[in-house]
């Protein structure tokens, strides 16, 4: 049988950093679009980043094939650089031996990668991809709507 095949486009956005924070995504299946977002009120850019990812992810119930794009390097090249298995072996530890910033995001984004077949894709961001800068009108405007909370 195979695999369902899911196209997911994610953005984070912060106002200060750290500040308070948007997440925004955008998940394809067949004819079906569903966009998520959500606020966070103390956090980094990367945080949301990272949350959009996983927020999306946990949305698929089963192994599902995935293209994932996202404009942030530091998601998209953990995976595909390998990061992640340099950091596994040292004890999620950078190479200057300081433990990794943002372990239980990561550790959830390392289970999703296990379980489904992600293709990690980096896009430009504010540029011209139209759901990409989707994803970043849902984050920032998660910012606003609780801006004065």
């Amino acid at each position: 049988m195979s695999m369902k095949k899911v196209t997911i486009y994610t953005d984070g956005a912060c106002s200060g950093n750290p500040g308070i924070g948007g997440w925004g995504a955008i998940l394809f299946y067949k004819d079906t679009k569903k966009e998520i977002s959500g606020f966070q009120k103390d956090t980094t850019n990367n945080q949301m980043e990272l949350t959009a990812a996983i927020k999306a992810l946990d949305l698929l119930k089963v192994p599902c094939e995935i293209d994932l794009y996202s404009d942030s390097a530091y998601l998209i090249n953990a995976f595909k650089e390998d990061w992640i298995t340099k950091w596994q072996i040292n004890g999620f530890r950078t190479a200057n031996k300081k433990p990794i910033q943002n372990l239980d995001l990561w550790k959830q984004l390392i289970d999703f990668n296990n379980m489904h077949k992600i293709n990690w894709i980096k896009v430009k961001g504010h540029a011209d991809n139209k759901y990409n800068n989707r994803c970043d009108a849902l984050a920032t405007g998660e910012i606003a709507k609780h801006r004065d909370e």
